[in-house]
């Protein structure tokens, strides 16, 4: 069977069995707190296993794009290195919510994958929770019951803690699970070892291929556990291990899923894949991370994350720059080329994941951005490398982690480097450097969530679309979450007017009146599908009537900001074209950011129509019109502008003003009608990443400040220009004066270096036969410094000239070498080495080509150091030549 065919089977025998079909959630998580990315299929459900939520249907079967690259799981280091880690997969799933339990997932796992899929009976083994006295969880006997209706008893096993008890995390859902286990040795390796003793054995041959978790408690913080409101099953199966073994391959890498990304990676670098399991081959390795961080990146990127330096967006760069390091280490590809293997994943996985083929074009040019820039960087470091001194014969830890946080270089690569040098690393150091950062970074990103101290299960209602204040609300649950070390203070309501932060748009703040006791909302939360309220402290009396009052004006300007989001996006379409939909906005009450997919930077002709467009709609006082809970196919059908990357529901909210020009699904608050805006203004445009747009602007209250700052400014302007017609022909003609100035200076320097050129020929001094000159110049201008050094080094083939000078507290080195008497290698005097060594002297950096080379310090201090020192490594060099 092909990946296709598997994939089908599996959601065809499910719907059989009265599942319902859900779409994959996003890979990027952006409703809970907890979690980065997905990274299981019951993410998206973890509302319905705490009871915070009313599934429309108790049975849901589902294959969820995953990611695993940080916190508990986290296999993105060993990606690679075997054939069967990845970062990004397919987890297989059905679940239970509150249904069926045990029997019936035990019996539909058998006849799956016996029945339809046609594996073995004889080749599988099931293992069950042997229990945990200690936290007074019993041995999974029922499961166990189950299984030997199908099994002997020698291949239904026991598994501890590690194996068959199953959490997402520190706190969470979690339960006992019975593992699925396949022996796909030969005939005579399986007569000659029992599959029962390399169960949960790396590389034994016989592999987990289906795991069933019996969710029925929750870990909470203490780390103990209590029983969930009802019991429910969730299973995960990963894809690609499954078509591993229906294929009858040894590795992941070796099916259909990677077969075909693999083969245009060897076209395009002229490398051979040897296999799987090749023995020490790179190149291999290599292009395994190339396949795998391929797909991660690109349904990342399709899901709405930008690769970017921090959060979510740091850990997609950290994967893209991984798979670059491996392309130019052991592939010899020193140009961008990972973007060109978009078409093979667009093939093989576009049918069932349109997102890909919907936003082709635009993930190429993000990736071979990224790629760009990344060996850019690569470059620098390895000049970096170059220069690092050495303390017999190896190099400093710290320099490695250097090395490795500012430029990318992971320890191997340094090591790889340092053996070609006959050189070693100091690895305990760089070890040591890494788990300090680590603990900075656990420390800045501490957050200690307790328990919530539940007082009724009532449901959270947001009733902000209607009122922004209401009295007779109560508390349902309580909770104190330390954040660096401080505490913040959280509430949940069984209904509220807070609009908690989600779709790009801020929380709102206003105040809580618990009984007698007023409190402020700092800030309004959504965790999943529940309304936290940030407070400044816990009630007295948590059980009291709550009255709920958000900040009006804060509401408004916020409401204004979120429609003039929708209209701008409305006007991008028509003035760039369809293809220029949002990827991302900050929607607050002092302005909107509109992140957007385009190619080029619009002109200022665009931009002025763009921003008219929204001002006539504007004027046009179009009114709101909302509908609540419209079926999700109807929606699409609709025609109104749905994202990739967002999780909807069964049920959407469709904000239109004007069914001609503006329809979106959208859940965030909005004016009545557009004239409450006043008048929107473009405050800035920049670009993000390849493809990708950011503009700024304001409406409202604060595009009027925003106008009366600028015209507040003008009017200085003027004042400071007194007797000028214009400010813009007077600002002109300052400008002309100040180019004229600048030629005037031009030229003193230039006659200036003129004259200084016969002192400084007088006094070049012979060093081992090298002529050497090194002196600090009273000049400013580098131009004129440079084509100085030139000079005195182009009337002979052996000159070495040094010139340092001082300017406005910093310092500048210029290095020309005569070309007859530049050159590489040990022993030589190559100027872009030299300069780097040099400008550690004056607290700076530098580099250039062997025959001129110039550095920038801040420390002119260090002048004297610098002359000192090049003589003396001039004397060195000549003497060891």
């Amino acid at each position: 069977m092909t990946a296709t065919e598997i994939r089908r089977a599996f959601l065809d025998f499910f719907r059989e069995k009265d599942h319902k079909l859900v779409p994959s959630a996003p890979i990027v998580n952006k409703d809970d707190p907890s979690l980065m990315f997905t990274n299981a299929g019951m993410n998206q459900f973890k509302d319905y296993f705490l009871g915070d939520r009313v599934p429309d249907k108790r049975r849901v079967a589902d294959t969820q794009k995953c990611m695993r690259v940080s916190g508990k799981h986290n296999d993105l280091d060993d990606v690679g290195r075997d054939g069967t880690h990845h970062t990004m997969f397919e987890m297989l799933g059905n679940w239970s919510f509150g249904d069926y339990f045990k029997d019936e997932a035990i019996a539909w796992s058998w006849e799956l994958l016996t029945d339809r899929l046609g594996i073995d009976p004889d080749r599988l083994y099931a293992t069950v929770f042997e229990g945990a006295p200690e936290e007074g969880i019993p041995v999974d006997d029922e499961a166990r019951q189950f299984w030997l209706r199908y099994l002997p008893e020698d291949r239904v096993l026991y598994g501890n803690k590690k194996d068959n008890f199953w959490e997402m995390g520190e706190t969470g859902p979690c339960g006992p699970c019975t593992e699925i286990h396949v022996d796909l040795r030969s005939d005579e390796a399986r007569a000659a070892t029992p599959g029962r003793e390399l169960v949960n054995v790396d590389g034994s041959g016989v592999v987990e291929i289906w795991n069933n978790v019996f969710i029925q408690f929750n870990r909470r913080a203490d780390g103990s556990l209590g029983n969930l409101p009802e019991r429910h099953v969730d299973t995960g199966m990963g894809f690609e291990r499954l078509c591993m073994v229906l294929q009858q391959k040894d590795a992941t890498y070796d099916t259909d899923i990677f077969t075909p990304i693999l083969s245009e990676i060897e076209r395009l670098t002229g490398h051979r894949y040897g296999g799987s399991y090749a023995p020490d081959a790179k190149s291999d390795m290599a292009m395994r991370v190339v396949a795998d961080h391929l797909r991660a990146v690109a349904f990342t990127i399709a899901d709405g994350q930008l690769p970017g330096s921090g959060g979510a967006g740091y850990v997609v760069r950290r994967i893209l720059r991984r798979a670059v390091r491996y392309g130019y280490s052991f592939l010899d590809q020193k140009e961008p080329f990972m973007y060109k293997l978009m078409p093979v994943l667009v093939r093989e996985m576009g049918h069932a994941f349109p997102e890909l083929t919907r936003q082709q074009e635009q993930i190429e040019r993000i990736i071979q951005s990224e790629e760009r820039s990344f060996l850019q960087t690569l470059e620098n470091g390895l000049q970096r490398f170059a220069a690092l001194e050495t303390t017999d014969g190896t190099i400093n830890g710290r320099d490695a982690f250097e090395l490795y946080d500012t430029f990318g270089f992971p320890i191997d690569l340094t090591r790889l480097l340092a053996e070609e040098r006959g050189l070693t690393v100091d690895e305990a150091g760089f070890r040591t450097a890494l788990q300090e950062q680590k603990d900075r970074s656990r420390r800045d990103a501490a957050k200690e969530v307790g328990d919530w101290t539940v007082l009724s299960d009532e449901p959270s209602v947001f009733i902000g679309y209607d009122v922004l204040s209401d009295a007779g609300a109560r508390i349902t649950k309580f909770r104190t979450v330390k954040v660096k070390d401080k505490p913040q203070y959280q509430l949940v309501l069984d209904r509220t007017p807070f609009y908690g932060e989600s779709g790009g748009q801020v929380g709102d703040r206003g105040r809580l009146r618990v009984g007698e006791e007023m409190l402020e909302v700092i800030d309004t939360l959504k965790e999943n599908d529940l309304t936290v309220h940030v407070v400044n402290r816990l009630p007295a009396e948590p059980d009291a009537e709550v009255y709920t009052e958000v900040t009006a004006r804060e509401r408004q300007a916020i409401s204004n900001h979120h429609t003039a989001a929708h209209l701008l996006h409305a006007a991008l379409h028509t003035v760039l074209g369809k293809h220029a939909v949002q990827k991302g906005q900050d929607v607050r009450a002092a302005k909107l950011r509109f992140d957007f997919s385009h190619f080029e930077r619009p002109t200022a002709e665009e931009l002025e129509r763009i921003e008219r467009l929204v001002n006539e709609k504007i004027r046009a006082n179009i009114p709101l019109l909302e509908q609540r809970d419209v079926p999700i196919a109807e929606a699409r059908n609709s025609g109104a502008m749905m994202l990739f990357g967002e999780k909807y529901g069964d049920t959407v909210r469709i904000i239109t003003f004007d069914p001609e020009f503006s329809s979106e699904l959208c859940g965030g608050t909005h004016v009545k009608h557009t004239g409450e805006l006043g008048f929107f203004k473009i405050t800035s445009e920049s670009a993000l990443a390849a493809g990708v747009r950011r503009i700024e602007g304001v409406a409202g209250v604060a595009a009027e400040t925003y106008l009366n700052d600028r015209l507040g400014t003008l009017d200085t302007v003027r004042e400071l220009l007194k007797g000028n017609p214009s400010p813009a022909d007077a600002v002109r003609n300052l400008q002309e004066e100040n180019r004229q100035l600048k030629k005037e200076l031009d030229k003193l320097q230039s006659e200036r270096a003129g004259d200084l050129k016969g002192e400084l020929e007088s006094a070049f001094e012979d060093v081992g036969g090298v002529r050497f000159l090194a002196r600090q110049v009273p000049l400013s201008d580098a131009a004129a410094i440079k084509n100085l050094a030139f000079q005195l080094t182009g009337e002979t083939d052996n000159a070495f000239v040094l010139l340092a000078s001082e300017d406005d507290g910093k310092a500048l080195l210029t290095l020309a070498i005569s070309k007859g008497l530049a050159g590489k290698g040990e022993g030589a005097l190559d100027a872009g080495v030299l300069i780097r060594e040099l400008a550690r002297n004056i607290r700076g950096g530098g580099g250039g080509q062997p025959f001129f080379a110039t550095a920038g310090g801040k420390d002119p201090g260090g002048i004297p150091a610098v002359l000192t020192q090049a003589r003396e490594r001039v004397g060195e060099l000549v003497a060891s030549s």
